[in-house]
């Protein structure tokens, strides 16, 4: 089982619109079911499933779909209103000016349109711009999350995934900048004109492919599960996961082997992982954090047989690794996993 983790960034970042409402931290991480520790361990792990459960719950706490970090509220359900205005669109580029217009009847510093470029290597590019007015959002994370749910909300609507050939901001690049790969998997523009999403025009002719009854079931979770998943598709992290899968009873590959799957000279291939925020050591302890923190939430086993599953031979060294990922030890996360 494996758990993907948010960064610590991310989560805290959220946290920061309730303190208008005068809503403790610890009041809202407990109902998300997170533990307090994260409050002084950057290190302490937090799932998407927590993740995306804290996002409902800022949403509900300041009854803002902004969660407080915008100069205006967005009431609940106007995501629901909107992605209900754009399900029987024609095609993405109709569902995109539909939602504009629905925005724009409520908010006058919130406005989104489309864009036509071409690329150095004359690519029919479109852009989708988003004008935000946003005076209470000092760490950028309204900017971040509405780029991230457009872009995932609009793949969902075609039903395939849009790879984005870059994604432009306004603001100077943020000390957690090499964790938008994670969002984005590609390039990151600041200080650009507009925040906008850059992908292939061809994208804006495919059809909608959902159904009333598939958004039904997608508002149930959306839009704080697409902010919670990892966005690693089509990215070097991604493959070098995949090829060293789930099964840690082995030893893992050697890098050589891996570069040879993917037809790079090694130092190619720890280029583009450097170029991701990453490295082949961080990749293969994420792997193996994400799968121990996934088995310590179950119930029925050891701590002993987790090391196994994981590849460690002893428990001791086990405790230690896991310390060190997250700066807690095994026992300490599955107490703090039951109590929150």
């Amino acid at each position: 089982m494996n758990k993907h983790t948010v960064a610590h960034n991310f989560v805290m970042a959220a946290l920061k619109g309730a303190a208008k409402h005068h809503v403790k931290e610890e009041n809202l991480l407990a109902e998300a079911g997170i533990s307090l520790d994260v409050l002084t361990n950057k290190n302490y792990p937090v799932t998407a499933e927590q993740y995306a459960c804290l996002i409902k719950t800022l949403w509900l706490t300041t009854k803002d779909e902004n969660m407080g970090l915008g100069s205006i509220v967005s009431p609940l359900g106007s995501f629901s209103m909107m992605s209900r205005a754009v399900i029987h669109c024609n095609n993405l580029a109709h569902a995109f000016k539909r939602a504009g217009q629905f925005y724009s009847l409520f908010y006058d510093d919130m406005s989104q349109k489309i864009g036509f470029e071409r690329s150095q290597q004359q690519e029919s590019l479109a852009r989708l711009e988003f004008k935000l007015t946003l005076a209470d959002d000092p760490d950028r994370f309204l900017h971040e999350s509405t780029l991230v749910i457009w872009h995932r909300f609009a793949s969902w609507l075609i039903d395939r995934r849009i790879p984005l050939k870059e994604v432009r901001l306004v603001y100077q690049p943020p000390e957690h900048e090499k964790l938008y790969w994670q969002l984005f998997a590609c390039p990151v523009v600041f200080e650009a004109e507009h925040n906008a999403l850059v992908f292939d025009e061809k994208f804006l002719q495919m059809p909608i492919m959902q159904t009333e009854a598939a958004l039904k079931e997608f508002l149930k979770v959306s839009p704080a599960n697409l902010l919670a998943r990892p966005e690693e598709r089509n990215t070097m992290t991604a493959t070098i996961r995949s090829l060293l899968g789930r099964d840690f009873s082995n030893d893992f590959p050697e890098f050589d082997w891996l570069a040879e799957q993917v037809h790079l000279a090694p130092q190619s291939l720890r280029r583009k992982l450097r170029e991701e925020g990453t490295s082949f050591q961080e990749i293969k302890d994420q792997l193996r954090r994400d799968t121990a923190i996934g088995l310590l939430d179950r119930n029925d086993l050891s701590i002993q047989q987790i090391a196994d599953r994981i590849g460690f031979s002893e428990a001791s060294t086990f405790h230690r690794a896991f310390k060190k990922w997250t700066g807690v030890t095994p026992g300490d996360y599955k107490k703090g996993s039951v109590m929150a």
